[in-house]
């Protein structure tokens, strides 16, 4: 079975699924946001459609360890995803992957318009990967 990984945002959701291994993460999307009932739909149906067991979030803690507002954000819409899918999320530190997402567009030159396009992806994969790599048996 696959894992799905989300990075969650307020504008849009960055996806990334496992191989059928568990062991790479590929980006997928970075899906616009509608609303929220519409957002869990086709959360609930892209992870059924591709055959996932787990659902992986980036959570946005502060970097001294704490959990803000976004965190508290992510988990409500985490839990409401729980809920609508009936797959278990966990929570994954996503400190400084959209940092790690940027600079490896960067370096691939690719322009700031386009970046904005794609970063939520790439941050999804990054989350997505380090989730794999400490759970990797």
């Amino acid at each position: 079975m696959r894992k799905m990984g989300i990075d969650y945002g307020d504008v849009r959701i960055g996806i990334a699924f496992s191989d059928l291994l568990g062991i790479i993460a590929n980006g997928y999307e970075s899906y616009t946001r509608i609303d929220l009932d519409k957002d869990l739909d086709y959360l609930t149906k892209l992870a059924k459609n591709n055959e996932v067991d787990d659902i992986i979030m980036g959570l946005p803690i502060n970097m001294d360890g704490t959990e803000g507002e976004r965190a508290i954000k992510t988990r409500e819409f985490g839990s409401l995803l729980e809920e609508k899918s009936g797959l278990k999320v966990k929570y994954v530190d996503e400190r400084l992957t959209s940092v790690s997402a940027e600079r490896l567009l960067i370096e691939a030159d690719v322009r700031r318009e386009n970046r904005k396009k794609v970063i939520d992806k790439i941050s999804a994969t990054i989350i997505l990967q380090s989730y794999l790599d400490r759970n990797s048996k």
